[in-house]
């Protein structure tokens, strides 16, 4: 039979001496007799847990049988019987056992067998030697260092005396060189064991696992030779941003299977999905118009999210932040970490949204803005922002008023606002109007510049008898000039105007500028020359009239004839 090469160990490169060699070294050097693990014994299994069976074996101590050892597809429940062998104890004094179907070969007869039909073998390791261990499988056989299952040199001391399942590798019967290996026994147990979690577990159950390592998304959970994801979204109902803030490595959990993909090998698990759901009570807790403070979680472009309680979040749209400003982001007006007060404006329990606003919890500074500034009264403020059409001002803090460019100047035509005003120049206006509905008040600057009917205004009263002339009589109603750029509106009785004639109307337009210089010396007076009749009403004529009204808001005057 030809003689394979032993693979070569980790330990040390140096393993292409016979296994005769390097163990008649260790012979010289070592005279201990290994000691015989427990074989053949029968035990009543007591509890099974998700990792492994507890086994009553006689002793006042229990032993430890690994799930790996049941194949796929075999059931094991408390009572059953098993036949088993004790290899040694934990560090917690459990027996730890092996399934006792296992022979340990007798003659080279059994171990060609065994090689042959690459059945798994029991064998007792005795030494760690050069290169790996000895291990007695009837007779003396090597298990190399990078077959052995072992991480370092210290997990190989721990298996001296230990009975371990290996299969033979190399047989050599003339040299009786024989090499073993139980890291392949290892590797098909755990294949074993993860197809039997793949196929026994279901989606929904409840099982315990460990927690094995820990990334930024979340954690991989052992529950029982198979490694879980537990999703950084589904540790709890509070928003947890690190999984290292709430778990540790090798910390015992409990956890939900949430989804089994058999063929990509992957199971999803969750801890929150044990924890009453919150949004069960949302719609007795929280209702439209009622307030609810919390804290802002994540701020986002359009918005920011608020945790009201733990696996309860809200969100307030960009656009519920302020009343007057424009808000561009968010990260303007709140920071993660924020204690804040807002005020719920809808609940959608079937998309699982709450819509808060935090403006509302401020109150609507619009409710006042009518008594606070009503029309005509005079305002000065800030400019705020220019536009094609006007300019804004502010007026108080979330309420700004619109000076249109017709309303900048009363001298001349302004055609873009930035020829009059610049941003955070402080301007005096006059509120034109105010439209709580639309949200909208209209300023004027030219209303507040003082003008000659202004000072017409200042000085007149009703019921004085000032002097005018007719412009034009049409519908029972004149039109009357006071003075220059001031006119009046008079109401005629009936009977008391005259058509007019072309040359009435020529008369009525010839010099203008010669009347108003008469006006200007008579108005104040109230004398009068009235080349008509008495009764008669036509254009051109110079009359007394009698204030009936004055509008200094509306810059608007009635008269009567005098």
């Amino acid at each position: 039979m030809p003689n394979p090469s032993v693979p070569e160990s980790p330990v040390n490169s140096e393993s292409n001496e016979s296994f005769g060699e390097i163990f008649a070294q260790f012979e010289k050097s070592h005279s201990r007799k290994p000691e015989q693990a427990v074989k053949g014994r029968e035990g009543t299994v007591v509890a099974v847990t998700a990792n492994s069976v507890l086994v009553d074996i006689g002793f006042k101590t229990e032993g430890i049988l690994p799930l790996t050892a049941f194949p796929a597809g075999e059931t094991v429940k408390p009572g059953d019987k098993l036949v088993i062998s004790i290899k040694g104890r934990d560090p917690e004094g459990y027996y730890e056992l092996t399934r006792g179907r296992i022979e340990r070969p007798k003659d080279w007869a059994a171990l060609e067998k065994a090689f042959a039909e690459k059945t798994t073998i029991v064998g007792t390791v005795t030494a760690v030697i050069k290169g790996g261990l000895s291990v007695d499988v009837g007779v003396r056989a090597f298990m190399p260092a990078s077959r052995s299952g072992a991480r370092d040199a210290t997990e190989m001391e721990k298996l001296v005396e230990q009975e371990v399942r290996c299969r033979i590798t190399k047989l050599d019967t003339t040299e009786e060189d024989v090499v073993v290996d139980r890291r392949v026994v290892l590797e098909e147990e755990e294949r074993a064991a993860k197809g039997r979690i793949y196929s026994e577990v279901k989606e929904g159950a409840t099982v315990n696992g460990t927690v094995r390592s820990l990334t930024d998304y979340g954690a991989f959970v052992d529950i029982g030779g198979v490694d879980a994801l537990l999703h950084v979204s589904d540790i709890s109902r509070s928003r947890v941003t690190k999984p290292s803030d709430v778990l540790s490595v090798r910390q015992e959990i409990e956890v939900r299977i949430l989804k089994i993909d058999p063929e990509k090998r992957r199971i999803s698990v969750g801890m929150k999905q044990l924890e009453p759901d919150p949004w069960d009570a949302v719609a007795t807790k929280y209702k439209a118009g009622e307030r609810a403070r919390g804290t802002v979680t994540r701020v986002m472009d359009f918005g920011a999210f608020v945790e009201l309680e733990p696996g309860i979040e809200g969100l307030i749209h960009i656009s519920e932040m302020s009343w007057g400003k424009k808000v561009k982001t968010a990260g303007d007006v709140v920071k993660p970490g924020d204690a804040v007060e807002t005020v719920i404006l809808g609940v959608k329990l079937d998309e699982r949204r709450i819509s808060l606003g935090l403006k509302q919890a401020l109150g609507d500074p619009w409710i006042e803005v009518a008594q606070k500034f009503p029309v005509g009264a005079a305002i000065e403020g800030p400019v705020t922002s220019l536009t094609k059409f006007g300019a804004f001002v502010q007026l108080t803090e979330g309420i700004e008023g619109m000076i249109h460019v017709s309303d900048m100047s009363a001298e001349k035509r302004v055609n873009h606002p930035q020829d009059m005003l610049k941003l955070g120049q402080t301007v005096k206006a006059q509120v034109l109007e105010v439209d709580i509905e639309k949200r909208r008040v209209k300023l004027g600057m030219k209303q507040l510049i003082p003008t000659s009917i202004d000072e017409y205004l200042a000085e007149q009263k009703e019921g004085t008898v000032v002097s005018g002339r007719i412009m034009d009589v049409s519908g029972g109603q004149a039109r009357v000039e006071l003075g220059e750029g001031i006119h009046a509106t008079c109401k005629m009785k009936d009977g008391a105007t005259k058509p007019e004639k072309k040359e009435d109307k020529a008369a009525g337009q010839a010099d203008l500028s010669s009347l108003t210089s008469m006006l200007q010396a008579r108005w104040k007076s109230g004398s009068s020359e009235d080349p008509a009749k008495p009764g008669e009403v036509r254009a051109g004529q110079v009359r007394s009239f009698r204030i009936v009204k004055l509008d200094r808001a509306g810059k608007k005057i009635e008269v009567e004839l005098g």
